[in-house]
């Protein structure tokens, strides 16, 4: 899957959502309006970015991110041996017990990919607008007697990154415009689909961290047709993914 950030040209992933689904006398325009709204609403419910830190399974993760910049950092320490990798504009570093080593570029690619998905994953749906990405607006759905608005993303081959044929969908919460669920199918090492449920979703100092569980499909599954396997209890649950302790500073 393309996991970027909004402040690099190597690490971007940013979408852009609709109310709802358009007719076909809808004009650009009138899509191009009710998706700014969209946004603004979804932008307004999740807080703005920051710098913060917290705990995701043993790791000790930062991030900073301004309008230009954006630092990514993750802390491995045994009784040994500390590992630390530093993501940033300007490119990847990893640290052993203080020292630089000097890595091969597909162990550079692994740990920023590596990096950049927890970081990302943590952001959603703050990360959300890229010029490589084809959103289309899906017809609302009601799940578990809600209605949510429903985004499917596609990308570009260009400006895609190497997963550039993942499937994103997102589910948005029609009264608050909160993420409660997302889904994504990918082909690397045999394909997959993920369905995620959020919970514990909380402000802190101005952003919004949400926890989720992690379910799995078989390959193939259409995204469009997890919220019902979901309610019916469908799909098989494979882990959570908690982030602890998170502080800003």
């Amino acid at each position: 899957m393309v996991l970027r950030s909004k402040f690099s040209p190597v690490i971007l992933l940013l979408f852009v959502f609709s109310c709802g689904s358009a007719s076909n006398g809808d004009t650009d325009e009138t899509r191009l309006d009710s998706t700014a709204q969209l946004m603004e609403n979804v932008f307004g419910a999740h807080g703005d970015f920051g710098n913060y830190s917290f705990i995701f399974r043993g790791n000790n993760y930062t991030f900073s991110i301004t309008d230009s910049t954006y630092v990514y950092g993750k802390l491995e320490q045994t009784d040994s041996l500390i590992l630390e990798d530093v993501l940033t504009n300007s490119g990847f570093q990893r640290n052993e017990n203080g020292v630089a080593l000097n890595l091969n570029k597909a162990d550079i690619d692994r740990y920023s990919e590596a990096l950049n998905s927890v970081i990302y994953f943590t952001c959603l749906p703050l990360n959300l607008n890229d010029p490589a990405v084809n959103r289309e607006i899906k017809p609302q759905v009601s799940i578990n007697n809600r209605m949510y608005d429903v985004v499917e993303v596609t990308f570009d081959e260009e400006g895609g990154g190497k997963d550039h044929d993942d499937v994103f969908y997102y589910w948005f919460n029609k009264e608050t415009h909160i993420m409660d669920f997302m889904a994504y199918s990918y082909k690397v090492n045999g394909g997959g689909v993920r369905f995620r449920e959020a919970f514990n979703s909380r402000m802190i100092d101005g952003m919004r961290f949400q926890d989720y569980v992690n379910y799995s499909a078989p390959v193939g599954t259409p995204l469009d047709s997890l919220p019902i396997l979901f309610e019916q209890h469908k799909l098989e649950e494979l882990s959570l993914i908690i982030a602890e302790e998170v502080e800003s500073f």
